[in-house]
């Protein structure tokens, strides 16, 4: 995701889409699209502006035939030392259940057991997500027990699973993403090495058409 991409990921981002609690409202602010733009904006700027090898998140924008349909982003904390992911990510209405989700994860995840050699990746979603839930077991994880949460007026169940790396390698997927970039980049993972110059990382989903 660059800056050029804000503007228009913020005119549709989903209006079912949970928004972090803790982001900055503001007074007069009163029209849900312009609020949700903000967020945008501020999950961007505070991704790339308090980003350490210890602790980052790297955000995705998803194209599909020209068009931004989503974001996907790819979390670690302490990544060098605890070698795991941690994903989220959206898809606009009108791109739901093509199987884009799928790609989406597969393609970060392609990365992370990559060049990053993660050694696992987690997720978490509300029980009755099953979209999210239903990528998470097809990409091959498994569950990771679950916690209560008070979820807007009620406790709701998150359910946790998780993706080991000898079960994605085992499986073969992400054959099909291309991954440009990554030298420039690793000692921004906290796993530094020698490399030549790259051009900006980016994970390609070879889509076939």
């Amino acid at each position: 995701m660059t800056e050029p991409d804000l503007g228009p990921l913020a005119q549709v981002v989903p209006d079912d889409l949970e928004l972090d609690p803790a982001a900055t409202s503001y007074d007069g602010v009163t029209d849900e699209r312009v609020r949700r733009g903000i967020v945008v904006h501020q999950e961007y700027w505070k991704a790339y502006g308090t980003w350490r090898p210890e602790s980052w998140r790297f955000l995705f924008t998803v194209l599909h035939d020209g068009e931004r349909i989503g974001v996907q982003a790819l979390e670690g904390e302490e990544f060098a030392r605890l070698r795991t992911v941690d994903t989220f990510s959206w898809l606009v209405p009108g791109a739901r259940g093509q199987g884009l989700g799928q790609q989406m994860r597969e393609a970060v995840l392609a990365l992370a057991f990559g060049p990053l050699a993660g050694q696992a990746a987690i997720t978490s979603a509300w029980h009755d997500n099953h979209a999210s839930l239903g990528v998470s077991r097809a990409l091959g994880y498994r569950p990771n027990g679950e916690s209560l949460h008070v979820h807007g007026m009620r406790v709701d169940r998150l359910l946790h699973l998780r993706l080991v790396r000898a079960d994605w390698l085992a499986s073969g997927r992400g054959a099909d993403v291309d991954i440009v970039g990554f030298e420039s980049c690793r000692p921004m993972f906290g796993i530094a090495e020698t490399g030549p110059p790259a051009p900006p990382l980016a994970a390609h989903h070879r889509l076939g058409r």
